[in-house]
This record gives structure tokens, sequence and C-alpha cells, in this order.
């Protein structure tokens, strides 16, 4: 008999608590409510701590696992294959390794797959780390990586085992958006404001490495050419509106003050010279935000946070799909402390509902993905990691 699990959802309104702004509006609007309970049921097991799913256009899924492996998943998430040839080798101390996977656009004519992952440095670099990503031709029979080359590097490399961002969204034009986290430790995070580090950004490539003309900073001097956007803490899910095409972004604040943000071109979100969040062992709802305010001229304000408690959000997509029609068009993210899925509603741009569901799992939700039937998928981050179908 197939094994599932039935999950109520659980409506949360003003997220772990008060912290004003964006938390106050929400709580004026109670969630739609979903239509019937939802069944999480799980597919594929004993994955170790995987990190990114991604749909093929037969219906299989490729799965990274952080210690450094790449699986093929068959269409009906049961069968996992052997580790696929050709992954480069990975730094996969703390919490580093194997990222993002992500097909070209054009994978059913060239096959081609992006990968993004903690790359230890070497020589003058060594003892040193930073995010990489790179690009490779799955063979035929998907058992093997073919023609590997690094497209991008993270620079400077830094002796931290923390805070590498990694997710990649692939946009139309052959263009690449990749998040690089500010790298955790306090001697570093004042980088994310400094446009000549590769610390906490959003940088915009083509496809092949290349920088695009009309990034924000090209020709100005000091600046790296690949920065979209700076200020960013630590962002691990990064999706697409399927409207605008404009990019929105997940990002962990320190304790409390994780961001949903939309991602402007140019734009600087502020870390760490404003945060909602703390100082890690501050005292919770009492303590004074990184950096002293919440906001302040010339930084751009998220859409929502989440206060005084952190939720580790994750992997995020926009459901498009026709399983859950009257969520059409609203936001599902992960959420690793706070184990869970969070539905985030819209008017506008604005955000006038959260709800987080499956909280009756107790699991650690790492990557959120719209699978090709219209049902959500999920994995589950841990030793014993778990592909969920989301249904009803």
């Amino acid at each position: 008999m197939e094994r599932t699990t039935t999950i109520l959802a659980v409506a949360v309104l003003a997220a772990c608590g008060g912290g004003g702004g964006a938390d106050e509006a929400i709580a004026a609007t109670p969630p739609a409510a979903a239509a019937g309970p939802l069944r999480a049921t799980p597919l594929a097991s004993g994955l170790v701590n995987p990190w990114s799913l991604a749909f093929l256009p037969d219906g299989r899924m490729l799965v990274t696992e952080r210690p450094g492996r790449l699986r093929l998943v068959s269409a009906d998430g049961r069968t996992v294959s052997p580790a696929i040839a050709g992954v480069p080798a990975v730094d996969a101390r703390g919490q580093g390794g194997l990222f993002d996977v992500a097909p070209a656009a054009d994978f059913a004519s060239t096959r081609r797959v992006f990968l993004s992952y903690a790359e230890a440095g070497s020589g003058a670099e060594a003892g040193r780390n930073g995010l990489a990503v790179g690009t490779a031709l799955l063979n035929a029979s998907a058992t093997a990586l073919t023609g590997w080359q690094v497209i991008y590097r993270q620079a400077p490399k830094v002796a931290s085992a923390g805070h590498f961002g990694g997710r990649i969204v692939v946009a139309p034009g052959g263009l690449l958006y990749v998040t690089l986290g500010d790298r955790q430790l306090n001697s570093e995070r004042g980088k994310a404001q400094d446009l000549s580090q590769g610390h906490g950004k959003i940088v915009r490539i083509r496809s092949d490495g290349s920088v695009p003309p009309d990034n924000p900073f090209v020709g100005r001097s000091g600046a790296q050419p690949t920065t979209w956007s700076y200020g960013h803490r630590n962002v691990q899910g990064a999706a697409l509106h399927p409207s605008t095409g404009e990019l929105w972004a997940t990002e962990h604040g320190p304790q409390g003050g994780d961001e949903l943000n939309r991602v402007h071109r140019g734009a600087n979100y502020g870390w760490p010279l404003v945060s909602h969040g703390c100082e890690y062992g501050s005292p919770v709802g009492t303590c004074a935000p990184v950096g002293g305010a919440s906001t302040g001229a010339g930084f751009e304000l998220p859409v929502s946070f989440w206060v005084p408690t952190s939720i580790a959000p994750s992997g995020l997509v926009f459901y498009t799909g026709s399983r859950f029609p009257e969520w059409r068009g609203q936001l599902f993210m992960g959420a690793l402390a706070g184990q869970a899925l969070w539905r985030i509603e819209f008017s506008g741009n604005t955000v006038v509902a959260r709800e987080a569901l499956l909280r009756e799992l107790r699991e650690r939700i790492r990557d959120v993905r719209q699978g090709p039937d219209g049902w959500l998928y999920l994995l589950t981050d841990s030793g014993n990691g778990q592909l969920l179908r989301v249904e009803r």
C-alpha cells in the first residue's frame, strides 16, 4: 500500500510574532483556505542532505546531494540512480558542498546543465573556498557529465565553511542569476556592501560566463561587472515571477530578520548596515537590529520579513499549475529551521497573507519545485532525505 501522510494547513498570520511593518499588514487578512487537506506522499528516500531538484523534459528529476553527488530520479519518483559521474570535487565542510542543479532552457536539444558548488582553493588560496558555477553535458544514458567547464567563481575565496548562497536561476536570453553569500564571518560580512568583492551579491552572467553589457555596474571603476544586486546575507531561494520575469529571492537573516525580496537591478538590500534581525545570542524580541536600524535611505525594503525567530528560508517557486487553482500565482517557500512549506499570497506585489503548511512533518524543507503534473515536490534536508509530492 502506498504510504502517505495527511497534513492539515496551519495558518500563521504574523509569522512568529511582532516586528511591525510588513508583518502587521499581513495579520489583517486571513489566508485563503485550501480546498481540502494536503497529502505529502513520500517518494524517493535515502538521499544524503539533498539540496536541489530539477525536472527534465521527460519528467525525470536531477537531485543534488550536498556531499557532492548528482542523482537521477525516475519520473514516478521512486527509483534513484547511482551517482552520476563527472561532477567536480566539492568542499563539503560545514555548509559547503554541491548546491543547485539547473538544466539549460534548451536542454532537450543540448543536454546542458549547470551546477553550483563550494570550490576549494589551491596554491595561494589553499585553505579557502568560494562558490563556483560550472556547466557540462549530461550524456544520453544520463550516467555521466561530459565537457565540464567552470564559468564563474566567487572572488575572493575565504577561509569559511558557511554562507555560500548557491542558487541558480535560468533566465530568458541565455542568462543566469547566481546567489552569493556573505561568507558568515563577522570579519567578512561587511564586504556585502563592497562592489569590488564577491560577498553578499546576486550576479547575472551569460550561460558561457561572460558579462551582459547591460549589467548595472559594467564600466564602474572598482566594481565587479557581474554584480546585479548587493547587500545580501545568504540567499538560498530565488525564482522568476511568471508574469513579469522579475527575480524574487529569499534571504537568511541572523537571529530573526529573514527576508523575501524583489530583486531590482543595481539595488542595495542593506546587509549588514540595516536588518530586521539581531546578533546571535541577543534577547529574543528586545534586541537592537544588526546595524542599529531596520531601514535607511538608499536601501531596498523587503517585501516581507520574519521576526523575532528565523525560519531559514530556502527553495522558492511561483505556482502556475492547475492542481491548486486557488493558489495559482502565489509563492511557495521551503523553511529549514521553521520546518514548514510557506504559502505567500499577494495583492499586486504586496503580501496580504502567509500560511505555514506541513508543519506536522517536522522536516527541514530544502527545496520546492512545481512538477510537470502540477503537484508540488519537496526535498527534506537530512542524512536520510526524502523526495515528497504534495497533493490532495
